[in-house]
């Protein structure tokens, strides 16, 4: 019998002091020192959530990521006014984790400790980098110390499950610089690594105007190497630019790879939900709220609520959805997850599935769908095989 998957819920705040030129999020630069309207967003933020209520009623949330933007711009004194308010209306799992991120330069211990009073038990601090001269490039707003400053703050405000935001790739960047940011973010011993490439996207400064980056031999250089080093010192790979020491895996992001569903509250956020109606049918939903942040607080007295609109997501595409997160993880998952979430049964997969074995994509397991190391490197090439099939 298919069951709902777990819940969690992500919470988008949109402002930021300057709008990187990488960054491809729902972001909006307001400077040093603006006033953010706290009071009535978090007011928001609750009404959205009321809106949505009605379809989830009684099922427990596994966690919570609060992302941006900048969240780390918002009071302590915001977020146990939102907290406040989420316990009133929304069922915590006993053991839920719950992540703020954070950037350096827009924090102090005290902000810290307010953060963990309010609840919030997990740090994600956007590092990027420890080198001057790259954090320039990346138009980012704080020095390398003051990144080392904000992990030690975090430590001493209690915080116990950090992890740090490290990028990869970067304007004119050599093996050398890309090992010493490693090295330099192991120092501190944080307890969850993200490690990923810089990637031009649309709608970005970086797309219109493209940086030199390294050339294709020096990236695969600095990936062997940074893997390596990164496990050497006791962190494991889980999924694609993800790492964590033993029990520290970001859950929230597991839900998403395991596709899990989750809410979406705030200026831009998306949510995915399943449903099983009375005679057993089985149905996914997409939503969006309202991307501008003036606009979304104009909704706060609409009847109509904070959607800016709505799809279910269309059988033939669930199954490579699915697979698209699936696959991302270094563990895989269980093959009988594959019937579960899609409604379909693995057999139909099978010439591609074989396809992919031959080719050293995917691992042997048939109790599995799991990506081998070479199919975790190419796994745009590992989807391509199923993509015409399943939809």
């Amino acid at each position: 019998m298919r069951v709902l998957p777990p819940l969690a819920l992500y919470i988008h705040v949109p402002w930021c002091v300057r709008k990187c030129p990488y960054c491809d999020f729902n972001s909006h630069g307001v400077g040093r020192g603006a006033e953010l309207p706290e009071t009535r967003y978090v007011e928001a933020l609750l009404a959205d959530l009321d809106h949505d209520l009605e379809a989830v009623q009684g099922r427990e949330i596994v966690s919570i990521f609060i992302g941006g933007g900048t969240p780390s711009l918002f009071s302590a004194a915001a977020y146990q006014r939102l907290f406040d308010g989420l316990r009133r209306r929304l069922i915590f799992a006993a053991d839920i984790e719950i992540t703020l991120e954070a950037n350096p330069g827009t924090v102090e211990q005290a902000r810290f400790e307010g953060y963990r009073r309010a609840g919030i038990n997990r740090l994600s601090i956007g590092v990027q980098s420890f080198a001057s001269d790259q954090l320039a490039a990346l138009g980012r707003i704080h020095s390398g110390d003051e990144a080392v400053r904000a992990m030690r703050s975090a430590r001493d405000a209690g915080f116990d499950n950090v992890n740090l935001d490290l990028m990869h790739g970067l304007p004119r960047q050599t093996l050398e610089t890309a090992l010493g940011d490693i090295e330099q973010a192991l120092a501190l011993e944080p307890t969850h690594l993200s490690w990923y490439q810089l990637t031009l996207e649309p709608n970005t400064e970086f797309f219109s105007h493209p940086p030199a980056l390294p050339d294709e031999e020096r990236l695969w250089d600095i990936q062997d190497a940074g893997h390596a080093l990164i496990e050497s010192a006791g962190l494991r790979r889980y999924e694609i630019s993800a790492y964590a020491r033993p029990d520290r895996q970001a859950r929230h992001n597991l839900n998403y790879w395991r596709f899990g569903d989750y809410l979406g509250i705030g200026a831009g956020a998306h949510g995915k939900l399943s449903f099983i109606d009375s005679t057993g049918q089985w149905r996914i939903e997409r939503r969006w709220k309202t991307r501008q942040p003036e606009a979304y607080l104009r909704r706060l007295n609409d009847p109509r609520g904070f959607v800016a609109g709505g799809q279910p997501v269309d059988a033939c595409a669930l199954p490579l959805e699915f697979l698209m997160n699936a696959l991302r993880l270094v563990e895989g998952v269980n093959a009988d997850d594959w019937q579960n979430h899609t409604g379909r049964a693995l057999s139909e997969l099978t010439p591609q599935l074989e396809a992919a074995r031959r080719k050293g994509l995917l691992g042997e397991s048939p109790s599995r769908l799991q990506a081998t190391p070479q199919g975790l490197l190419f796994l745009n090439d590992l989807l391509a095989l199923f993509d015409e099939k399943v939809r």
